[in-house]
């Protein structure tokens, strides 16, 4: 039974068309995984799904009353809303109330008026809209995901927040949810613990991941985003991969001989007084058409290049870290940790989320400082860091004053390149290139973080 369908959908940005007269339905049960090279559109189809953004053109129809909640790229947690705050906050006003509801029963004081006649507002309310259901709801969820409700959300890592922005979505029993890069900051524990969450979930599931194993244990479908296009494949992630490479080698074999009939005839036409003598207006025409045809075409994008310069020579000794303690408040995060790390190493970190493990990396890179012991870099070291939550990108700068700040030019590998140049080498277009920071998606802002990177 189809629970949304989007007909005939167009949705351009500046020239750059990311959907054109796209079709696509999502039937009851079924998990899709929607696969698209970064900035090709798949968060702005979610938005246009969520009802968030509205298309160019083209018709979109729901079930009446559909219950749909959509789990962001990088969700809006309040800093200083408790878990069980933020997770009620997904019912709307009715979890305004019995957020409120719930704080005042915490710190009741039975001989403030105020407080009780706020609390008996609240509890004719609650009552009149079958508000002791959803207040339940909550504390399920709560349950269901491992939540500790009290907990503040600024207290919380990378990976609980996604927890918590989950369980926000959940909690409105949605019959439709989307998922877009849900698996960004979790551990391995969690991303198992989220594979288990969906496989139970009785609604449909539209999700975009670039997790292949993820991908491959929950998708029954794949929709492929292909230059404007939605393309549906049936099966799984490995069925796609396989009949998706022997498209491809279809179409390139169809663009060659295309190019060679239009070749042929480009050739005709340059001869000329032949050409008119013969008087074939129907293959002038024709060849318009090709010409037409051939300027159309979508070309898919290709791979970034990456050239790393070799940098000067350090010391044996990067960083040294001596016994040394860290926490926050009464919350012991490191302790009595020593480790060398020398010139060639490459070290895989890996701890569950709220371990501490970006803490660590400030440690080592003196953003913050130890409580006891002490960390020591080497010398002449150029240090590259590339933070999860991109907090080195100004949202209101251009993609191009980003890498060269305002300049035309930026030094690579001892060379000055024309810093359009050099952002092609990583798939952003001139038009790109001039767009700002916060218009890219979330795969084109790790491109741009990588770029940045490489010309410090």
């Amino acid at each position: 039974m189809p629970l949304l369908r989007l007909s005939n959908i167009s949705i351009a940005y500046g020239t750059h068309a990311l959907l054109k007269n796209a079709d696509f339905q999502l039937d009851a049960g079924e998990r899709v995984g929607l696969l698209g090279r970064n900035g090709e559109g798949k968060s702005t189809l979610m938005k246009i799904i969520a009802g968030n953004v509205l298309p160019d053109h083209g018709d979109i129809w729901r079930q009446p009353e559909l219950r749909l909640a959509w789990l962001e790229q990088s969700p809006d947690l309040p800093d200083d809303a408790t878990i069980y705050d933020a997770v009620a906050g997904g019912l709307g006003e009715l979890g305004e109330w019995i957020t409120r509801y719930h704080a005042l029963t915490l710190s009741m004081d039975y001989d403030d008026d105020k407080a009780l006649n706020e609390m008996g507002d609240l509890q004719h309310k609650l009552e009149s809209h079958n508000g002791w259901h959803f207040q339940q709801r909550v504390e399920t969820t709560l349950n269901k995901l491992d939540l500790p409700g009290e907990l503040k959300i600024s207290d919380l890592s990378g990976g609980w927040k996604r927890r918590v922005a989950l369980a926000r979505a959940l909690v409105i029993e949605p019959e439709v949810l989307l998922l877009d890069e849900p698996t960004n900051h979790l551990d391995f524990e969690s991303i198992l613990w989220l594979e288990e969450q969906m496989l139970n979930f009785q609604g449909a599931v539209l999700f975009v991941t670039h997790d292949r194993s993820f991908l491959q244990k929950l998708a029954t479908r794949i929709v492929d985003l292909d230059r404007g296009n939605l393309v549906s494949w049936a099966g799984n992630y490995d069925d796609y991969l396989t009949r998706k490479a022997a498209a491809l080698e279809d179409e390139a074999n169809q663009n060659a001989e295309f190019d060679k009939k239009l070749a042929d005839e480009e050739v005709w036409i340059r001869q000329g007084v032949k050409a008119r003598r013969t008087r074939n207006e129907g293959r002038v025409r024709a060849l318009e058409k090709l010409r037409n045809e051939r300027a159309q075409r979508r070309l898919q994008q290709g791979t970034a290049r990456l050239a790393l310069e070799k940098g000067d020579a350090s010391g044996k000794k990067v960083i040294e870290v001596n016994d040394i303690c860290f926490g926050y408040g009464e919350k012991q995060i490191i302790s009595h940790f020593s480790t060398l790390i020398q010139r060639g190493d490459k070290i895989g970190l890996i701890g569950a989320n709220g371990a501490g493990k970006s803490t660590l990396l400030k440690l080592l890179l003196q953003q913050i400082e130890p409580n006891t012991g002490s960390v020591e870099q080497g010398t002449k070291l150029e240090i590259a860091y590339f933070d999860q939550l991109r907090d080195q990108l100004d949202p209101n700068l251009t993609v191009a004053d980003t890498v060269a700040d305002g300049n035309d030019f930026v030094e690579i590998a001892g060379n000055k390149r024309h810093v359009m140049s050099y952002l092609g080498d990583f798939l952003f277009a001139p038009a790109r290139a001039r767009s700002p920071v916060k218009s890219l998606s979330g795969g084109e802002k790790n491109r741009l973080l990588l770029a940045r990177l490489f010309t410090r």
